[in-house]
């Protein structure tokens, strides 16, 4: 089974926060992990957003930026989950930056794992409910 990581995981990947664990976890597994290209663009935007709070020192938010690639088998081009994403986005009533995730993960034949409760509660019960899990499903 392939796995699609959104940016609320990966982002654990480098800074301390709950669920880490679960989140390194996956990356220290054998399962493929696959995300949309949008993934880069929002890590690089938590990096900015932590630097300029204070949070985190410029060097580790760039190795963040640069590093964050580094676990995945499959970047899939967002050129080519839009129309998609836009879809589901309609169904569901929820912004397509997220829903390009679940479009990730349809057309990978994947499931999306991600650590935005909002994002998991508005998939569920849905047509796309199978096609998400959240990071606390999986063990530390």
């Amino acid at each position: 089974m392939t796995l699609v990581v959104d940016a609320s995981v990966a982002v654990k990947w480098f800074v301390q926060e709950p669920l880490r664990d679960e989140a390194r976890n996956l990356i220290r597994g054998n399962v493929p992990l696959c995300a949309p290209d949008i993934l880069f663009a929002e890590i690089a935007n938590v990096g900015w957003r932590l630097v300029t709070r204070g949070d985190l020192g410029r060097d580790l938010a760039l190795g963040m930026v640069t590093q964050v690639g580094d676990p995945f088998s499959r970047i899939v081009s967002s050129s080519l989950l839009c129309e998609r994403a836009f879809d589901i986005a309609l169904t569901l009533g929820h912004p397509v930056y997220d829903c390009l995730y679940l479009a990730c993960a349809e057309v990978s034949d994947a499931v999306l794992v991600t650590a935005d409760r909002r994002f998991h509660a508005a998939v569920q019960g849905g047509p796309y409910a199978e096609l998400i899990r959240h990071l606390s499903d999986f063990p530390p």
